[in-house]
Parts: C-alpha cells; structure tokens; sequence
C-alpha cells in the first residue's frame, strides 16, 4: 500500500528560502499549500507549473481566514516572514496561532534569527530581531518546533549597484567587493536556492522527537571576505579584491526602512565586529585542530575558525546542516556555475 501524500503548508511563497523547499518538496511527491503575495513574476509563474503545489494568494496582515485556509490538514509547515509584508511580529503569532488551530501539524518549522543585543553590548538589527521574538512566541505556544538560522546567502552578489553584496565589475574586467565586515573573520555562507530545501526536508523526515525545540544554522561554509573574493576569482578566472569600507555605499532607491538595516549592519559587523550567530549552541572553545578542516573555500572545509572575544573558537555552524544535505553548493561552484547565469538574466553582457 502506499502512503498516504503529506502536505507542507508555507508561506512567502516566492522567496529564496521557501522556494527552494517548494521545488524539493513538489520534486519528491509532497503536497505543497502555498501563501504568495503575487502571482506576478518569474518565480510565481514557475511554481504555477509545479506538480502538487496549491499557492493561496493574499497578504498575510490580518488575513486569519487565509491562514486558516493554508494549515487546513496540513502535516509540517515552513514559515518564512519577511518584513515587507507588514509587521512581522504580528503576522508570525496569527501564523503560530493558526498552526496550533488546525491541530494537525506536527512539525513546525520556523526560519528566525538573532537579536543581538540579547547576547551582547550590540544593537538589535531591525529585520532580525522580530524574528527572535516570534521564535520565542512559537516556544511558549508548544508547538512541535525547529528554528532554522539562515546564513549569508551566495545569491545576494550582484554587479548590480545594490548595497553591501555589489561584487562590481571595474573597467579593468576585475571585480571588487565593498563591505564593513572584517576581512579575515568567517562568515557563515549558503547557496539558499540550491540548498535549503533539501537541507529542511531531511529536517521534516527526521522529526521532531530528533530536532524539537532545537537551532539550525543553515549554513555550509564559514569564508572571510578575503576567502569568498578568492574562490570568485578561481571561479571567474580574473582577479576579484575585497575592500572594507566604514559606510555601506547606497547607490539605488531602497525599500522602506532597509537604511536603517544597514546602519545597524554596519555597527554590528564594522565597529564590533561581532559574531553572526551570537548564540552559545552554535560556537564552543576550540580543542586543538578540528578535525577536516580543509581549504579555505573548498569543500574540504571543516566547520572554521574565528577569532572572537574569547579567543579562537571553532564553529560549529556547518556540522548540522552538512549532515543533513550532503551535496551542497560551495561558493567557488556558485561563483562558476551560477553567478554568471544570474548576471546574464540581469541583462549583463561580461560573461561573453
């Protein structure tokens, strides 16, 4: 006999991490029920075109009927909130509330992230701290849950002028890199698209007798800036240098309240240097060399080093989810493979 189809229920539909997810999941026999603010664009139109997968358009700001709709008999959930949609406080606890309501979910899955100044002399950032607050929420409500900590995203470099990941191409065919992070402290890295799906869906076979109330980064690399300009310049074939700038350079209109994201990125990252992932379960003292610790870049690499107010301590935000999906993206097939294909799509010409 076969088993009867399990249905993921999600939201932000569109977005890098709940795509990925959605394509893995449709990939495989899930059934995917799918909120998306637009059935406008290119990534709308491809999930229209996916077996098993159900998008429930609408906001999700004081929408309960939506959200009822969406945990209706459904068996696991990713939640993705982003900021753009209203506030993002409140539509993750009318989110949690509802999975509670449907009474059917039985592994709940919510991508969150780091208030900072919980665990040092640091400022909150304003995208990520709410979302702190709504993993507390889901903790309170016992709700079978995993928080999934999403790393860098390779993704977000563009020649495009976007700010802080513009890897800008000068007149000379080089590339060139921006940012206030440290160049020799690592930083936790993730192709999201070629990635988080497989990674959560082994998260949802596993269970939540494995991974309830536990902490995942999503992360399978920790590269220095210097580090990620060098595997895109293997990648690429031509020199690519890091430069570390004070100020975030904005160049292009930006959304609402995304300059006070940078302001506080670059405190965070340029002044403190503080750690990405500040939380205690995702660093621990180094006891001598860790064992496969490989190549800078390669997929050798082991889970790190950085140097941090204690001395050097030995991440380990890699381990999990490279146990979890084993053929993961690393940046210099990222840079090789993907960035070109990306940049093109953008209407660029320089890969020819």
């Amino acid at each position: 006999m076969t088993q009867p189809q399990k249905t993921i229920a999600v939201v932000n539909a569109a977005g890098r991490q709940t795509a990925s997810l959605i394509r893995v999941a449709s990939a495989v026999g899930y059934a995917v029920r799918a909120q998306i603010h637009s059935l406008k664009g290119l990534i709308a139109q491809e999930l229209q075109t996916l077996p098993n997968v159900t998008l429930l358009q609408g906001p999700l700001l004081n929408n309960p009927a939506l959200m009822d709709s969406l945990f209706k008999g459904a068996n696991y959930a990713f939640i993705n909130t982003v900021s753009q949609a209203g506030d993002e406080v409140a539509i993750g606890r009318a989110l949690a509330d509802a999975a509670k309501r449907a009474g059917t979910i039985s592994h709940y899955i919510y991508s969150s992230m780091p208030d900072h100044s919980v665990h040092g002399p640091w400022p909150a950032v304003p995208q990520w701290a709410p979302k702190f607050t709504v993993e507390n929420y889901v903790r309170q409500l016992g709700l079978p849950a995993t928080f999934v900590y999403a790393g860098i995203y390779n993704n977000n470099f563009t020649s495009l002028p976007y700010p802080l990941f513009q890897m800008e191409l000068l007149d000379d065919g080089s590339f060139e890199w921006r940012a206030p992070f440290d160049p020799e402290t690592p930083l936790p890295w993730l192709d999201a698209e070629h990635d988080v799906g497989p990674a959560l869906l082994q998260i949802f076979k596993d269970g939540p007798k494995k991974w309830h109330g536990h902490r995942i980064a999503l992360t399978f690399e920790t590269l220095s800036p210097n580090q990620v300009c060098a595997a895109f310049s293997r990648a690429l074939g031509r020199p690519c240098r890091y430069v570390r700038v004070r100020k975030i350079e904005i160049k292009v209109n930006i959304p609402p309240g995304y300059r006070e994201q940078l302001e506080s990125l670059e405190v965070l990252f340029g002044e403190c240097n503080a750690p990405y992932f500040p939380q205690p379960e995702f660093s621990q003292p180094a006891a001598g060399s860790p064992k496969g610790l490989g190549p800078a870049g390669g997929k050798g690499a082991g889970a790190g080093m950085m140097q941090g107010p204690g001395g050097v301590v030995s991440l380990r935000v890699t381990d999990e989810s490279r146990h979890l999906w084993q053929g993961w993206r690393d940046m210099e097939e990222y840079a090789r493979e993907v960035f070109p294909v990306e940049e093109e799509a953008n209407g660029l010409d320089w890969m020819l």
